[in-house]
């Protein structure tokens, strides 16, 4: 099966964490978190359409200047999701510049917070100087977007701090069968990314022509087979609590690739706990409850530095069981 996500992972995992996803079949891109954005070309921030934010510690949100930066003439809104007080941490950082000479330009910021109940939704316009427009809020029943056929859901864990956690996931997964094409003597081009449309659609009017040919959406029946949509799940610091691994276990199960901090040894618990973050131990573990195909350990401590492997084996070896 192709998939309909390509994802990578920006920076070494002793540097500030980011996962760029790009959605191939859209020719967009998410990103979750906003760490040093070194590593993102102006090509890969002018196709990102949303970001995901944990929370605001530095390392997790320092790179928003350099997205604004390159997004101030970008048409279409510039999506940001973060906790509780986000849009208060955007409307700071667009406060801190002065915007005498942006009225024409097109940039909209829609930034989204949550506490675990409810949407908050606050819109900033170059053409007004970033001044902040409230927009009110809508409940939160665990979904943060719905795009057309995807979904990042959310769930909200404790860093001292709220801070959340994602999962991004497509409804549905198209293959189409080249067997069935070749049999009935159609050729691939560009029709079929329309019939992908249609078909996530329920297009049933819909037409298709194909080497001169007019084929109805019926017509075509049987030349794709639909399975289980790609699901990839984001966490960083956790503190190792019960609580905070039943929501993170909940949140990702039966994911793919589960990309989750390890950022301490198990035998420095003791200064995770005074960190609020999990250990490789407790990340094999999650990522064994919940299921997951793939357990992909990132965002280590610098105490480690220079022997990563141990991380990464302790948390494979817990997913392992």
């Amino acid at each position: 099966m192709k998939p309909s996500f390509h994802v990578r992972v920006c920076n070494s995992p002793f540097e500030d964490p980011g996962l760029l996803v790009r959605v191939l079949r859209e020719g967009r891109s998410l990103m979750f978190d906003l760490g040093c954005a070194s590593s993102l070309s102006t090509r890969d921030i002018l196709k990102t359409s949303d970001y995901f934010v944990s929370h605001t510690h530095v390392d997790h949100f320092i790179g928003f200047d350099a997205v604004l930066r390159v997004s101030l003439r970008k048409e279409g809104p510039l999506r940001f999701y973060g906790p509780a007080g986000f849009a208060d941490r955007v409307e700071a950082k667009l406060r801190s510049y002065t915007w005498n000479l942006t009225a024409d330009y097109p940039a909209v910021i829609e930034a989204y917070e949550t506490d675990g109940s409810c949407i908050k939704k606050v819109l900033f316009r170059a053409r007004t100087s970033f001044a902040r427009e409230d927009k009110g809020t809508t409940p939160f029943g665990g979904a943060l977007m719905r795009d057309g056929s995807l979904t990042v859901s959310a769930v909200v864990i404790d860093h001292q701090i709220p801070c959340l956690a994602f999962s991004l996931e497509e409804d549905f997964h198209i293959n189409i069968d080249k067997a069935a094409l070749i049999s009935r003597g159609l050729s691939v081009g560009p029709w079929l990314g329309a019939y992908k449309k249609a078909l996530r659609k329920g297009g049933d009017s819909c037409c298709f022509t194909i080497d001169g040919r007019a084929y109805s959406f019926q017509e075509l029946e049987g030349i794709a087979r639909i399975t289980r949509g790609q699901k990839i799940s984001y966490v960083v610091d956790a503190f190792g609590s019960e609580e905070n691994i039943r929501k993170i276990v909940g949140l990702s199960q039966g994911a793919d690739v589960l990309y989750i901090e390890t950022y301490f040894l198990d035998k420095d618990r003791g200064r995770a706990r005074e960190r609020y973050h999990l250990t490789a131990r407790e990340a094999g573990r999650i990522a064994r409850e919940a299921g997951v195909g793939k357990l992909e350990p990132i965002h280590f401590s610098p105490r480690y530095t220079g022997m990563p492997a141990r991380l990464v084996e302790e948390a494979q070896q817990e997913f392992r069981g």
